[in-house]
């Protein structure tokens, strides 16, 4: 999905740095609505696995803080839980602003769009 997400960050950043006709500019924004759509889902998505992981990782940490039993067996769940947790905040991260930045190149087509009409 990252590499995706990459791909039209710079599809439509290449697309609103260039001069289009207005028909292919309502046609890419009725692409990239299709797209933010999808990559909301997956946000949505990757949010609700992230914030699992999180409380997960809480909860290893706060066991292994209060039981002393079964230490070394608590300490590698906590590496486990804490190796997971990283990748899953750094692509939620990359969708996150990826989202954001498809959004301004929306906006970006939408001024495209209202100046072909002046």
């Amino acid at each position: 999905m990252g590499k995706r997400m990459r791909h039209y960050l710079a599809y439509y950043k290449k697309i609103t740095q260039t001069p289009i006709s207005e028909n292919e500019i309502a046609r890419e924004k009725e692409k990239l609505l299709v797209q933010i759509q999808f990559f909301q889902h997956e946000r949505l998505i990757h949010l609700i696995v992230t914030v699992l992981f999180a409380i997960l990782t809480v909860c290893s940490i706060f066991i292994t803080l209060v039981a002393g039993e079964y230490l070394p067996l608590l300490l590698a769940l906590d590496i486990l839980f804490i190796t997971l947790l990283i990748p899953y905040i750094c692509h939620y991260y990359l969708l996150e602003n990826g989202v954001q930045t498809l959004y301004t190149y929306y906006d970006d087509l939408e001024k495209m769009q209202e100046e072909k009409h002046q």
